[in-house]
């Protein structure tokens, strides 16, 4: 169902449309160039707050601020004619109030011109989540495994082991589910639980860490490319190892500029005569 040729891009409302049908492929883009790649293959991109980590090193997605989200919106929007473009709120910007939610998805709409907005939590975001897709703006759910409470979390780790965590992600699951959102990402969540909640609620699961059962995958796509090294979570599988050869291209680029084999004839300008 990924759009193609003259198609225009994908919509919520398709991707909703594919609950329980052909899996929905997602990956993360944060630049134009990498956005050109991954479109045709992609029914969804995300710019996700997690370029925090992979382009600006942080420890967290803490530090992402509004601004940043929206200048690397942006850039993917200029790479994409397929995919879905979401973008996600980053951590302060829709937590304090539904207004204050509603006010900053306008301006990361209106600014990169993307075709939704992807926030975290799950029962306390729900009226959120309500508030702006009954004002025209569609969400993109995130239940699980939550990055940015990842301070009261107790670390990255997965989730759903005790009853109490199970039953408080059944819970959050049905919640988003029943506020409008056209889907959810599901993320580091023990396979049963991420299974059940694929079967009993009717939008979408977008699973990461979760399950095959999920209606779709997303992963980080330096992740997956191996140009993000700092670490690498069990639920990455590396389909390359792009930075071992980013790193063998420039040490043979350093040899050859310094042996003065680079540039030769051929990549310098003559004298017009």
């Amino acid at each position: 169902m990924s759009a193609t040729g003259s198609q225009k891009r994908l919509t919520p409302t398709q991707i909703a449309a594919m609950k329980g049908g052909k899996p929905i492929v997602c990956l993360t883009a944060y630049t134009t160039p990498m956005a050109r790649l991954l479109d045709e293959h992609c029914d969804l991109l995300l710019v996700g707050d997690s370029l925090g980590m992979v382009l600006y090193g942080m420890e967290t997605t803490i530090g992402v601020t509004l601004d940043m989200m929206i200048a690397h919106g942006k850039a993917v929007m200029r790479g994409v004619a397929n995919a879905c473009v979401v973008v996600d709120m980053p951590f302060g910007s829709y937590q304090e109030s539904k207004e204050t939610a509603f006010r900053n998805a306008v301006r990361i709409m209106q600014e990169t011109g993307c075709d939704a907005v992807k926030l975290e939590g799950g029962e306390e975001m729900a009226e959120t989540i309500a508030f702006l897709t009954k004002r025209g703006i569609p969400v993109l759910g995130h239940i699980g495994l939550m990055p940015q409470l990842v301070h009261t979390a107790g670390g990255y780790r997965s989730v759903g082991h005790s009853e109490h965590e199970t039953s408080k992600i059944r819970r959050d699951a049905h919640a988003i589910g029943g506020s409008g959102a056209f889907a959810v990402v599901v993320e580091g969540t023990v396979e049963p639980l991420a299974r059940e909640i694929t079967a009993s609620i009717h939008i979408p699961t977008i699973g990461i860490g979760a399950s095959s059962a999920c209606d779709g995958q997303i992963l980080v796509s330096d992740d997956i490319l191996g140009l993000f090294n700092d670490f690498k979570p069990r639920f990455v599988k590396r389909y390359d190892e792009l930075g071992k050869r980013v790193a063998d291209a420039a040490a043979s680029y350093a040899e050859e500029v310094r042996a003065r084999k680079f540039p030769a004839a051929e990549h310098t300008f003559k004298r017009r005569s």
